[in-house]
C-alpha cells in the first residue's frame, strides 16, 4: 500500500489520476503544503469501519458485571422557585 500526495490544484486539475491513485492506497490531498483531505476506496473505508451489531455491542465489556461500582443514593430534583 502507496501513499499518494497531491496538492489541490493538481486534485482540481486531474481527479480521474488521482481517482485511480486510491487503488494502489490513501491519496493526502495538501493546500499550501498542509494535509487536508484523505481519499480512499470505499472498500478502504469500510475496512477502517468497527463492525459492531448495536451501540450496545460496541459497548460490551465482559466481566462489567462484576465491577463494584458504589453509586452515591438518588435524590429527586426539585427545581428552585424564581422570584420575578
Amino acid at each position: 500500500m502507496t501513499t499518494t500526495t497531491v496538492s489541490s490544484r493538481e486534485f482540481n486539475q486531474d481527479r480521474a489520476r488521482v481517482k485511480k491513485a486510491t487503488e494502489n492506497g490513501p491519496v493526502v490531498v495538501t493546500d499550501r503544503g498542509k494535509p487536508v483531505l484523505v481519499l480512499l476506496t470505499y472498500k478502504a473505508y469500510e475496512e477502517l469501519q468497527p463492525q459492531h451489531e448495536s451501540v450496545a455491542d460496541a459497548l460490551y465489556m465482559p466481566g462489567a458485571d462484576e465491577i463494584d461500582l458504589p453509586l452515591p443514593e438518588r435524590t429527586p430534583y426539585v427545581p428552585r422557585e424564581i422570584d420575578w
